[in-house]
C-alpha cells in the first residue's frame, strides 16, 4: 500500500492495475479549463481527469450564504459519490498527479484520508518525473478499458480541520500555530492578484509549499524535511496548515505526513475565506521576530 508517495517506476508497473486509479489533477488557478486541455494533450494510461473546481471543492457559499472561500471542502457524500464513479473501492490504491510538484495532487491525497481511505499516493515529481523515466503519455482516444463503478465507504476520518472560528478563537491564545503555505510576496501582502485582500492571520508562520521539493521537483527526504519543519512549531498536532483557499496547505500536510509529522489540522477557508470578512484583522510583513 502506498500512503504518501509512489515513483514513477512504481506506478508503471500498475497501470493497467483493476484494483489502482490514478487521476490527474493538473489545474491553473488563473485559467479553469487548463487542466482539462492539458489532459487532453496526454496524460498517463488509463488516467482520469480529476476537477479541482468542481469535483475536489464544495459551493462557495455555505447554507447561509456565507463565503466559505475559493475551494471549500466538498460535500462528504458528493465526494464519495465522486470517487465511486471512479472506480474507487475500499480496496483501491489511488495515485494522484499533476505537473506542478503535487501541488494540486496533494489535494486529493489530503481529500481521500479526509474520508477515511488510506491507500492514496502522490506521484512523486509529477508528470515531469513520468515522462523523464520514459514512460509514454496516452490521448483521449486511446482505447480504455471500461471501469466498474467503485464501492467505496464511508470511514473515520484520517485528518482534521478548523473552522474559521475556531482561528478567530486562536488569535488570542496563540495555542496553535498557523502555517501559511502561500509564496512569500502573498504572506507579506505584496503582489496579490488571486483575493481581494493581501496579508496573512496574525500570527501566522510562513513555510511556501515549494520549500518541500528538490530543485527537480520531487519531495525531499523525510530526515531534510524534519529537520526544516521542526522548528516551526512544538507540536505538530497543535498546528493548522493554510493557504489561499484550501489547495496548497494540503501539500504541506503531505509534507509533514513523509516526514512523520503527523496530525495537523487543515483549515480549509484558508486566506480567501479569511479575508471576506473586514472584521478579520490582516497582517503583512514578515513574520515577527520571536513568532
Amino acid at each position: 500500500m502506498y500512503t504518501t508517495l509512489i515513483s514513477a517506476a512504481d506506478l508503471a508497473g500498475h497501470v493497467s492495475d483493476s484494483g489502482w486509479v490514478s487521476l490527474d489533477c493538473r489545474h491553473d488557478l488563473l485559467n479553469p479549463d487548463a487542466g482539462r486541455d492539458a489532459f487532453a494533450a496526454g496524460h498517463i494510461q488509463n488516467a482520469q481527469f480529476a476537477n479541482i473546481d468542481t469535483d475536489l471543492s464544495g459551493a462557495k457559499a455555505g447554507p447561509d450564504g456565507v463565503f466559505r472561500g475559493r475551494h471549500p471542502l466538498p460535500a462528504r457524500a458528493a465526494l464519495i459519490e465522486t470517487l465511486r464513479a471512479w472506480g474507487i473501492s475500499d480496496d483501491t490504491q489511488v495515485v494522484a498527479y499533476d505537473a506542478h510538484g503535487g501541488m494540486f495532487a496533494a489535494r486529493l491525497w489530503w481529500l481521500l484520508r479526509w474520508v477515511g481511505h488510506r491507500a492514496v499516493a502522490v506521484l512523486d515529481g509529477g508528470l515531469a518525473a513520468w515522462q523523464a523515466a520514459g514512460q509514454p503519455l496516452a490521448i483521449p482516444m486511446t482505447p480504455v478499458a471500461p471501469r466498474a463503478r467503485g464501492t467505496l465507504t464511508e470511514r473515520p476520518s484520517l485528518t482534521s480541520t478548523v473552522s474559521v472560528d475556531d482561528v478567530v478563537a486562536n488569535l488570542a491564545t496563540q495555542a496553535r500555530t498557523v502555517v501559511d503555505a502561500r509564496a512569500a510576496d502573498r504572506y507579506r501582502g505584496e503582489n496579490e492578484t488571486i483575493d481581494p485582500v493581501g496579508g496573512h492571520i496574525p500570527g501566522a508562520r510562513h513555510r511556501f509549499f515549494k520549500d518541500n521539493l528538490t530543485p527537480e521537483g520531487r519531495f525531499k527526504e523525510a530526515a531534510q524535511l524534519k529537520a526544516e519543519w521542526t522548528p516551526l512549531f512544538a507540536s505538530a498536532p497543535q498546528a493548522i496548515m493554510q493557504c489561499g483557499s484550501g489547495v496548497t496547505a494540503c501539500h504541506n500536510l503531505l509534507a509533514l505526513e513523509v516526514a512523520g509529522l503527523t496530525g495537523a489540522a487543515l483549515y480549509p477557508g484558508s486566506w480567501s475565506e479569511w479575508c471576506a470578512d473586514a472584521a478579520r484583522p490582516v497582517a503583512t510583513g514578515d513574520t515577527p521576530a520571536g513568532n
